[in-house]
């Protein structure tokens, strides 16, 4: 029996893990919650839950090698080495970035750049299969900008000041209430308990679940937008302009670099704010598409899977056919 290769893709929210032949056929899937180290609280216990239901019925003993695409590769190493060796797997995973793994999970072009918004939000230029410049992608206090918890974050504050008039009337109000708080507790009289309940409830569920929990308020601005609620079309307006601009640096078109530098290869759109049929996606792709050729994500954890591959055979055909392969299943 031939060797088997492991390819992880672990985001804020969840983490996908293929086991896949050296052909590329996908042999095992798993999948558990997230492995941010920012912004989930055990990444090692939800990276080992992936492993193990992507083994099952599978001989460990027959995994050659494996790539983990984590945010923070570096500080991710730990919890990844330490899910492998829990999972008993011998040796050790390739911890790469996962921006790396949502590029070659889309395409098989060894250059290009990528643009993720989900939990949290970055952009990379990609040159030979490594990442050779980032934008963003600070973490949910210091960037992230137009990311899942950054629109969550400004829904939430939107509420709250619509409620004490700092903000104009928005539908906000009683669609964060409803999300944060149970339906019906958004009433026409109780505007300042209604702003200490939504405050202390916000605070409390970042605490327990981390600020990652702000993310799950993304949908809500979002369908407001779509409706055309004026405040949450600003908001979603505004993180469009600023994943553009995040776009704009990595595909060579930042204010430090001329057109004529900017590299070739496609764009990659991904996480889920990107590659769902949101408003803020339909912003984002009317604006880049004019500049780049956007090619939507598939599946991360196959990118990963194809760079395993790859390592093994390195230069091999086999390979690069394998990678064709991953992708083709990719959305399977």
């Amino acid at each position: 029996m031939g060797a088997l290769f492991v390819g992880v893709d672990g985001g804020g929210t969840s983490t996908r893990c293929v086991v896949v032949t050296e052909s590329g056929e996908v042999a095992g899937r798993g999948r558990a919650g997230g492995a941010n180290a920012l912004s989930v609280p055990d990444p090692a216990a939800n990276l080992r839950s992936a492993l193990l239901g992507a083994l099952e019925g599978l001989e460990p003993a027959r995994v050659a090698g494996g790539v983990f695409g984590l945010a923070g590769a570096a500080r991710a190493a730990e919890p990844a080495e330490r899910a492998w060796r829990e999972a008993g797997l011998a040796g050790r995973p390739v911890v790469v970035a996962d921006v790396l793994v949502a590029f070659t999970g889309a395409t098989a072009e060894p250059d290009g750049a990528v643009l993720v918004a989900g939990t949290g939000a970055i952009g990379a230029r990609i040159r030979d299969r490594r990442v050779v410049r980032r934008a963003d992608g600070l973490g949910w206090l210091l960037g992230d900008e137009g990311s899942g918890v950054w629109l969550g974050r400004r829904a939430a504050a939107a509420a709250l000041n619509a409620i004490d008039g700092r903000g104009g009337p928005t539908v906000l109000v009683a669609r964060v209430a409803e999300a944060v708080l149970g339906p019906g507790t958004a009433g026409e009289d109780d505007g300042p308990a209604l702003a200490r309940a939504l405050v202390a409830a916000v605070y409390a569920r970042v605490a327990e679940s981390g600020p990652a929990w702000l993310g799950t308020l993304a949908p809500v601005v979002d369908a407001a937008a779509r409706e055309g609620d004026e405040v949450a079309r600003g908001v979603v307006a505004e993180a469009a302009r600023r994943l553009c601009r995040t776009a704009r640096v990595v595909v060579g078109e930042g204010p430090r670099e001329r057109r004529a530098q900017r590299g070739g290869g496609p764009l990659v759109l991904a996480g889920s704010l990107l590659t769902e049929p949101t408003e803020l996606a339909h912003l984002v792709r009317a604006e880049l598409g004019r500049r780049a050729v956007l090619v939507r994500a598939r599946d991360g954890a196959a990118g990963a899977a194809a760079l395993a591959v790859r390592a093994a055979f390195p230069g091999d055909p086999r390979a690069a056919e394998a990678h064709r392969a991953l992708i083709r299943q990719g959305g399977a």
